[in-house]
């Protein structure tokens, strides 16, 4: 299964969810029609929460990823943990607004019945998924030219689960073997193409340039011409284990280490309307009573100003001010000193503001200004910089991107205290992932999974 296939699997999948949940209301609405009022607007309401709610939750914990759809095991792992949080929503949705005119009898039919249906699409999708692999006609064979460090990777690639390849064999001139491989060495390279004829091959993956072997200019003429696609692999030593994306000027290829989709100006665009509409509602609903509120608790609290504005690493290493409710006790090591478990230079309120994250609330203002965006890599002290860029290479490549308030890191529990090189390394490492993989739904998901440990409270927020 190619990765075309596999987007389109996605939507294929989500869609299907939906259908089912909306097929068990109808029927469920069929059925117990006796026990259901005249006016159905009650239960209009509810189908509409329940699409809704499992949008949100599906979103949240990327139960559509590409990397858990191609296993049933992880796939249905995340469809449970969903639909726990779905479960919960639902609950909430009844009790808190009070739907006292829907059926209790529907509603526990209803919820009996989506649970089953979503892991019935999951074995449905199995047996295709089991049927797909036993037919030969959608598997492809293919030779491999050339037996060496590429080669190898590839075959380690081409094995993976999903992936619809039969491996024939190594297409390698003899002398150029200096151990056994796993899978046979077919012929010499000018003999490829008899091979492939013998064994029904579809597909050729040359880890041999043509400027190493001139052979291979007719071979891919010929190839063509028998109807076999044939597939030049360059290696790129200097970039091992590293993802390389081309993009084209014209008939000129252009190799880049990474995909920015922020590079696109509409996106940046997006992003940005986004900001000034989100924090302009924080700001105008929030801000407006929690500013005078705090500022008279951190007063009577301990003496100093009520903000804290520190300079920090903004995008392309830009230095801005980043504001903050102050949450420690005036003293001289603020720009330098991180916070650690039991400070005490943490005030009694900013020992809650801090755990609540209500201390990070000023930035809003920040993000209006332009100098942050709400969700993205957060902005580390100049010191931390300077010495966070020694210790891991790609360190920098984080302000590629505006800070946020909150980030992929960050929700997923990278945050507090650095209390070893590991530390800032997966913190980079998530990081890198979310410039190199922005959308705006994933800022959606970050903000939800921020609001969700907002109440759930994280042991490294101190």
């Amino acid at each position: 299964m190619n990765n075309k296939f596999l987007k389109n699997l996605q939507y294929i999948l989500f869609i299907l969810d939906l259908l089912s949940i909306n097929t068990v209301l109808f029927v469920t609405q069929y059925f117990l029609q006796g026990l259901i009022e005249e006016d159905h607007i009650q239960y209009t309401y509810f189908g509409i929460f329940l699409n809704i709610a499992w949008i949100v939750v599906s979103l949240l914990f990327n139960v559509y990823g590409l990397n858990h759809i191609t296993s049933f095991e992880t796939f249905s792992k995340k469809t449970l943990h969903a639909f726990v949080y779905f479960f919960l929503f639902v609950i909430f949705y009844l009790f808190f607004l009070r739907q006292l005119a829907i059926s209790r009898t529907f509603t526990i039919v209803v919820l009996t019945s989506i649970p089953l249906t979503l892991f019935f699409n999951r074995f449905l999708y199995l047996l295709i998924r089991y049927y797909i692999k036993k037919q030969n006609y959608l598997v492809s064979n293919i030779v491999i030219i050339g037996y060496n460090n590429l080669a190898k990777r590839l075959v380690t690639y081409l094995e993976e689960e999903g992936r619809n390849k039969r491996i024939i064999g190594f297409c390698e001139n003899f002398e150029n073997i200096k151990e056994l491989s796993n899978y046979p060495i077919l012929c010499p390279i000018e003999d490829t193409l008899v091979v492939c004829k013998e064994y029904g091959v579809s597909e050729i993956y040359s880890t041999i340039g043509p400027e190493q072997n001139p052979a291979l200019y007719d071979l891919i003429e010929l190839a063509e011409q028998n109807f076999i696609r044939f597939r030049l692999i360059p290696d790129f030593g200097f970039f091992i284990n590293k993802q390389i994306h081309i993009d084209y000027i014209n008939e000129i290829p252009i190799l880049t280490l990474r995909k920015e989709p922020l590079e696109d100006i509409s996106n940046r665009i997006k992003k940005r309307l986004f900001d000034i509409i989100f924090s302009s509602l924080v700001i105008l609903f929030l801000l407006s009573w929690l500013i005078p509120l705090l500022s008279i608790l951190i007063w009577l609290d301990s003496k100093g100003p009520v903000f804290f504005v520190q300079k920090r690493s903004g995008k392309d290493n830009k230095i801005f001010g980043c504001i903050k409710f102050r949450t420690m006790k005036t003293n001289a090591s603020a720009n330098e000193k991180q916070a650690t478990k039991n400070d005490d230079r943490i005030t009694l309120l900013g020992k809650f503001l801090r755990r609540s994250n209500l201390d990070e609330f000023p930035q809003f203002i920040n993000v209006l200004m332009g100098s942050m965006s709400v969700i993205g890599p957060r902005p580390h002290m100049l010191k931390h910089t300077d010495t966070y860029s020694r210790l891991t290479s790609h360190y920098m490549i984080r302000h590629f991107s505006k800070p946020g308030i909150s980030g992929w890191a960050q929700v997923n529990g990278l945050r507090g205290e650095v209390k070893n090189i590991d530390d800032i390394k997966k913190r980079v490492e998530y990081d890198v992932w979310y410039i190199e993989n922005w959308s705006f739904w994933l800022d959606i998901r970050i903000i939800l999974l921020t609001i969700i440990n907002i109440f759930r409270g994280n042991k490294n927020a101190y």
